[in-house]
């Protein structure tokens, strides 16, 4: 797969400027020449010297927050990226968007925020960016959605930027295991279930999230996490060290000055994020059984670039990729595990080793992958990654899905699964809550296809992640016992045969929002089928019959979500992308 041709076409694009010129940067704007003299009084005030001030000036961006544990670190984390910048000659300016924590948000109308504020952190900061001329930037981000939203906003603006991830959770201890806050989700099933007292809940409750970081299996946010060192955006190994390690301070320190190193290189993010470099990303996504939710940011962020990359892109190299690495929700280990073997870097050379990468696309370091993982050595005596010659399963641990019930398409994880098949009757739910309610009340049957549908991007609005009842499921002991399919979205902590992202919505009149109970449906993960037995005549006949519904949010953020975004499959977009746009914000 790799292909030498890649570097030398990027390089072309490339906009060296060793000696720091500012006449072509965005700060030209705010901080040369005499009609500038109100600007720079306002940095003045805050304490910049005349050297500072002519100095370009990077956007140093995090989402830190006291919402969860996932942001706390990453205010102590955004000054040793400015340490790096301003050792690197540069001026670092520190600023502070949202985050919508999905553990909290999880099982209740708060989550129908989570979605929508991937889309308005990468509007957020990009307007910062735009509003204050900042020539290049370091993110920072933790939870789930604000890891692509800020790459997003990195390949939107198309400075020269650096993304550092906050870094991983550490595993909880209970009754002699690792556990991580989904084993909390599982419990709440298991109490239902009889088989665990409020003793127990509440000792496991206290004991999961022993310190700062985000969640910590393969789930969403180590996923992008991942994604940021496999498409080349972090520097490589920046995404291992948990949150509380002070070698996460380095890693920020470095990010600092790799950023100031782009910007004299004038290597920008959409450079590095080549077709090629999302193809990478895609790979290490199934390669380590990571969260469904790459299928929906994966071409999101590609859409930043111009690049057409959408659900079936992804799906196809899902489905040739072997699944190496042991991860929960579906394996073994979580990712304090994976760092402590190596990290992405390990995961990344096997896989570059066996052919299944793109070794020559540039990266944050003004390297290639090939150069920055040539020291690389896999560790022997371990079994969290495996070689691709003894993978866990020979295709990736997320597959893709298109039939008579999702003609857009949809998306499993299959990661720790024996089971890749199954077919039942449909158990038909209009909202989450309806369906988390039958769950711990066991109104439902072995064997049932539970159907969540009017959770869509549009339909929610903002496609809910649906973790509260699939880990109940788990917890009640039922986890492959029953299946479910949802127009809404699975966290990465989801297991079990649980197909999300079920398109046309249907909100829009797709097939699953004509659905009856009792509809025969196939789902089938060996050929990537998701179907019901209803002929293409009846279908028709029943979306005659059928009526939008009203979500219920006529106003405030999530009806104008509901205006702007569009399917799943293409990324849930909210704008044109850079196909569209006249000029980008750094050649202004």
């Amino acid at each position: 797969m790799a292909k030498k041709k890649a570097a030398k076409a990027t390089a072309t694009k490339f906009h060296p400027n060793p000696t720091l010129d500012k006449s072509m940067m965005p700060s030209r704007h705010t901080t040369v020449g005499p009609e500038r003299a109100p600007h720079r009084s306002y940095l003045y005030a805050m304490g910049l010297t005349e050297k500072q001030i002519s100095q370009p000036l990077v956007g140093v961006a995090t989402c830190w927050n006291e919402a969860a544990p996932c942001n706390i670190s990453l205010n102590r984390q955004a000054q040793a990226v400015k340490i790096g910048v301003d050792r690197a000659g540069g001026t670092p300016r520190e600023f502070t968007t949202i985050t919508v924590t999905d553990g909290i948000a999880m099982g209740h109308q708060g989550m129908k925020s989570s979605l929508a504020s991937r889309d308005l952190i990468a509007d957020s900061v990009e307007l910062t960016m735009r509003g204050h001329g900042y020539d290049a930037m370091v993110t920072l981000a933790g939870c789930d959605k604000s890891l692509p939203g800020m790459m997003m906003s990195m390949l939107r603006l198309n400075v020269p930027s650096v993304f550092m991830y906050g870094g991983t959770i550490l595993p909880g201890k209970f009754r002699g295991r690792d556990i991580t806050v989904v084993d909390v989700f599982e419990g709440v099933g298991m109490h239902a279930a009889g088989k665990f007292s409020d003793a127990d809940l509440h000792e496991m409750e206290c004991a999961a999230c022993p310190s700062a970081g985000s969640c910590g299996g393969q789930f969403t946010a180590n996923t992008m996490a991942c994604v940021s060192e496999a498409i080349g955006l972090a520097l490589p190994g920046s995404a291992g060290a948990p949150a509380p390690y002070e070698s996460r301070d380095d890693y920020a320190t470095a990010s600092g000055v790799a950023a100031m190193n782009l910007l004299r290189l004038g290597i920008r993010p959409r450079d590095i994020a080549t077709r090629e470099a999302f193809e990478n990303a895609a790979v290490v996504v199934a390669a380590t059984g990571g969260s469904t939710n790459a299928g929906l940011h994966l071409p999101a962020m590609a859409h930043e670039a111009g690049i057409k990359f959408d659900l079936h892109d992804v799906a196809r190299i899902f489905k040739k990729t072997p699944y190496i690495a042991d991860l929960k929700p579906g394996g073994k280990y979580v990712a304090l595990d994976l760092f402590d073997v190596g990290g992405i870097p390990v995961v990344m050379k096997e896989l570059l080793d066996n052919g299944l990468l793109h070794g020559d696309c540039i990266t944050a370091t003004g390297k290639t992958i090939r150069e920055n993982l040539k020291d690389v050595k896999f560790p022997d005596d371990q079994d969290v990654v495996y070689r691709v010659k003894n993978c866990l399963t020979p295709t990736g641990g997320v597959v893709g899905l298109k039939g008579t019930l999702a003609p857009d398409g949809a998306i499993v994880k299959v990661a720790g699964m024996q089971r890749l098949k199954f077919t039942g009757p449909a158990r038909c739910f209009d909202s989450e809550e309806a369906a988390f309610q039958a769950v711990v009340n066991n109104k439902f049957k072995e064997g049932d296809v539970l159907v969540i549908r009017y959770e869509g991007p549009r339909g929610g609005p903002g496609m809910r992640e649906m973790l509260s009842t699939t880990a109940a499921l788990y917890g009640l002991g039922v986890g492959e016992k029953v299946a479910l399919i949802t127009d809404g979205r699975f966290s990465g902590g989801t297991r079990g045969f649980c197909v999300g992202h079920v398109g046309p919505e249907a909100a829009v009149g797709g097939p699953i929002g004509l659905l009856k109970n009792g509809d025969m449906i196939t789902i089938d993960a060996v050929k990537g089928r998701l179907d019901v037995a209803l002929t293409a005549k009846e279908l028709k006949a029943r979306l005659k019959k059928w009526k939008p519904r009203n979500n219920g949010y006529g106003s405030g953020a999530l009806w104008k979500y509901a205006q702007l975004v569009g399917p799943a499959v293409d990324g849930a977009l909210t704008h044109p992308g850079a196909k569209k746009e006249g000029i980008a914000f750094v050649d202004l």
